[in-house]
Parts: C-alpha cells; structure tokens; sequence
C-alpha cells in the first residue's frame, strides 16, 4: 500500500506538467495571422449603389466593372471629335478608391498620337471619373480598405 501511495505522489507531482497551459504571446498569434492573410484580394469590391444588392463577389465586380466603363463610355460619346488620322488605342486608367469612397485618378496613361489628336483626352477621363455616382469602398474582413484598379479602356476613333 505504501509503494502504491508514494507511486500515485510521484505521478501527481511529475504529471501536473502536462495540464500547465502554454502561454502564447499576442504578438505571436498577430504574426501567424497576418502570415495567413492574402493582402491581395479583397472580400468584397468597390461597388456602385446599383450593384449594392448583390450578394457573390464576381457579380459585384462585374456590375462595378461594366457601371465604371458605361459611365466613361458615355462621357466620350456626348464629345465631338474632329481627327485626321484613325485611332486605335488601348488608354490605361490606374487609380485609388479610398477606405471612404473617394476616387482619386493615379495615373493615365495615353500614347502619343492619341494625346496629340485628342488633346482634351486627360482631362474627358478626369472629368467623367469625377461625376461617377457614390462609390462603396471595398471590404477585407468586415473592414472599408482601399483598393487600386488599372483598368484598359479601348479608344477607336475614325476620321
């Protein structure tokens, strides 16, 4: 009885290691969830107030995508050009949508014989962007996050 007694004193006492509770610094459980984090997608993209129903994610950037190149579209077909050569070029939009909603043009970049036929083309882009409807930023995890887009825009001009 008395090697039982001393064998089950020996077992608690070596035995309460494996019921400690191993302590994990915050800044270690920061570090392997920012790790698991894709900082290159978003759960959800800007959207305009006609595409805030919709609930997949491809939906809504589709919707985003075509409302944004529809308002531009429009900017362009209410101008009068006058050229003297035909024009076929692709014009890159890069730009930012803020954490609050607010567009701000990057960079635009245009060749140069498109630039030198339709010199008021910068200012058309910046124009139309600024008149776009009430944007809602894109979301990561709950969270408004700021989010920059290039998008090519086809220009086909005849003369």
């Amino acid at each position: 009885m008395k090697k039982a007694l001393v064998f089950l004193l020996f077992v608690s006492v070596y035995s309460c290691n494996y019921f400690e509770a191993e302590k994990i610094a915050s800044e270690d459980i920061l570090n392997e969830e920012l790790k698991t984090f894709n900082w290159n997608t978003v759960d959800a993209y800007p959207a305009f107030a006609s595409c805030e129903s919709l609930t997949t994610k491809g939906d809504r950037k589709h919707c985003f995508e075509n409302t944004l190149a529809s308002h531009i579209a429009n900017s362009f077909l209410e101008q009068r050009f006058i050229v003297t050569q035909t024009i076929s070029d692709t014009v890159v939009l890069e730009f930012t949508i803020s954490e609050k909603g607010v567009l701000a043009l990057n960079h635009i970049r245009v060749d140069s014989l498109t630039a030198h036929e339709i010199p008021s083309i910068k200012k058309i882009l910046q124009e139309s962007l600024e008149t776009l409807p009430d944007i809602y930023p894109a979301i990561k995890r709950d969270q408004p996050v700021k989010t920059t887009f290039t998008i090519p825009l086809i220009l086909s001009v005849n003369e």
